[in-house]
């Protein structure tokens, strides 16, 4: 597998495999999650939202956001028909070494309550819940991990 930084033609991958991964949550949030509606076009164009490739295909996507103390792990997604192979671990580990190139000591991220196997996820992967609030109208689970140097 090879992660790459995206380029403009790899948006209606990039909104496949995202559509692919969240379409599932829909029943449980009681409408499209976050990312369904991002805008993939403008990640790509400002240089945040790297594709994971396997065989010349798109698989996943992680979309990394500088802040003033941290790097906001925005989106990752992986096609559901490559789930279990270490794709989301492997941009995970993307991202936790971006964030120690760019100089951060830690990585953020959110989730929705109704995303419980992601909250399991995360909790069993080291990373740190530090609140639980709404925000744009969605029920979010926001985490921290620690990036060692």
């Amino acid at each position: 597998m090879l992660i790459r930084l995206a380029v403009h033609a790899d948006v209606p991958d990039i909104a496949r495999v995202v559509a692919c991964a969240y379409t599932k949550y829909i029943a449980r949030i009681g409408r499209e999650p976050a990312p369904m509606g991002d805008d993939h076009a403008a990640r790509v164009e400002a240089g945040t939202a790297w594709v994971a490739e396997h065989d010349g295909q798109v698989i996943g996507l992680v979309v990394l956001l500088p802040k003033k103390d941290h790097l906001l792990l925005d989106n990752i997604a992986v096609d559901p028909r490559r789930a279990g192979q270490g794709h989301g671990r492997a941009l995970l580990a993307f991202a936790e070494a971006h964030a120690r190139k760019l100089g951060f000591a830690e990585l953020r991220l959110y989730t929705n309550a109704a995303m419980h196997e992601n909250v399991a996820h995360y909790t069993k992967s080291g990373w740190q819940e530090t609140g639980r609030a709404g925000q744009d109208g969605f029920s979010r689970v926001f985490f921290r991990k620690p990036v060692s140097a």
